[in-house]
């Protein structure tokens, strides 16, 4: 049996197919999908290039000490933070366990490695990133159900597995994963993705990782939180079954979904200088870890960039970075709550000193109201994401 994009239903055709403009995935993820995957590639172009992305890589060799702790049943996972564009933390599949880095993407369901037999549409193998041997897995078992996910560039093509996950403490037994044996993906500085979307928006219709541990009654509480931190590689985490309060400030503010089965929200308007720019009757805004960049309709995002003083270069937007303490903060307002973002933290400077726009258009659906807030926003709010209520919580990042 194939399960493709068109056994889901309408509805979830169109929400996913937003999630995964994210990744890269026309049809998640950073440029993932949320990493919008596109969003690697614009890293690469920023660094002038893929020897100097891999020299950065090299130089810069994940140190953390790998090990999550568990406390009071919360269990907070260190995460990577790859030059403000991504960031990965490490989970181990089968018995002995093979370690990868995955982007923990709340824009897709689906646990997506790449099998050590992938290959590319002209047979090389897929990307270097590491690949799930599974002949070296005594708990691995293959199933008959097969799952096709086109991108903005191609398509993925694999199986349903099962076997072992861990992140940290955490274990999945005979869980369901897609083991991906075709794929057209870039040359990515990660392994795979860990979806942390409702059931309804997997691809693959295997059931998601933290819905399995759910029901399992790994968690005191269904919900799990992001801190991402800017500039530095390591500090940042994802945390599961709970919160720590030490990552935020004063209380958090919780936002009501406006469609339980996604992690949207209601977007009241977006503003600067107390001018509204966007979103003026009211809109939705996407929450998302999977991208590093803040994506709307393409009028808006044009307006907004001529606001800052920003220039075309091929396709990215550029400020002058002498402007930072010049230019206004822009203001998202979500469930009557203000979120200012001042330049500081949505311009991001390269490798060659120059500050780029994070705005950019919304390919997945570039004229409608639809918003997508990513790393940039979340940087600047902690962010908790609560299934046993359907709802986000947001407060000031310490």
């Amino acid at each position: 049996m194939i399960r493709t994009q068109t056994s889901l239903s309408t509805w979830s055709q169109e929400r996913s197919m937003k999630w995964l403009v994210l990744l890269g995935l026309v049809a998640f993820s950073e440029c993932i999908v949320k990493i919008p995957l596109r969003r690697v590639k614009t890293m690469r172009n920023t660094l002038s290039g893929k020897k100097m992305l891999n020299s950065f890589l090299k130089e810069h060799a994940y140190r953390l000490s790998q090990i999550s702790f568990r406390a009071s049943n919360l269990t907070i996972n260190p995460l990577r933070n790859i030059m403000d564009m991504l960031y990965v933390g490490k989970i181990t599949i089968g018995t002995p366990p093979q370690e990868f880095q995955v982007v923990f993407n709340t824009g897709s369901s689906d646990l997506l490695v790449p099998s050590i037999n992938c290959l590319s549409p002209t047979k090389r193998p897929c990307s270097k990133q590491d690949k799930f041997k599974h002949h070296q897995s005594s708990t691995f078992r293959f199933t008959n159900d097969t799952f096709r996910i086109y991108f903005g560039s191609g398509t993925m093509r694999g199986v349903v597995a099962h076997d072992t996950v861990r992140i940290g403490d955490l274990v999945s037994t005979d869980q369901p994963f897609g083991l991906i044996f075709l794929e057209t993906w870039l040359d990515i500085p990660f392994d795979g993705i860990l979806g942390l979307n409702y059931p309804n928006i997997s691809f693959s219709g295997a059931i998601p990782i933290f819905d399995k541990l759910k029901n399992e009654g790994a968690f005191s509480e269904p919900v799990f939180a992001f801190y991402l931190n800017k500039d530095k590689q390591e500090g940042s985490v994802v945390m599961f079954g709970g919160v720590d309060h030490r990552y935020y400030k004063g209380e958090l503010n919780w936002v009501p979904l406006i469609h339980p089965g996604e992690w949207s929200v209601p977007l009241d308007r977006i503003s600067m200088r107390r001018k509204v720019i966007a979103c003026s009757g009211g809109c939705e805004a996407l929450v998302g870890t999977g991208t590093a960049l803040i994506l709307g309709p393409r009028t808006v995002v044009e307006n907004i960039q001529k606001h800052i003083g920003a220039t075309r270069q091929c396709f990215e937007y550029f400020v002058s970075c002498s402007a930072v303490y010049a230019l206004p903060s822009i203001v998202f307002t979500i469930n009557g709550i203000n979120y200012p973002v001042p330049p500081q933290a949505y311009l991001v400077k390269d490798s060659r000193d120059q500050c780029y726009s994070p705005f950019q258009v919304n390919r997945a659906n570039p004229s409608a109201e639809t918003w997508i807030l990513g790393d940039i926003f979340l940087r600047r709010y902690f962010s908790v994401f609560d299934r046993g209520n359907d709802r986000i919580g947001l407060a000031r990042a310490v």
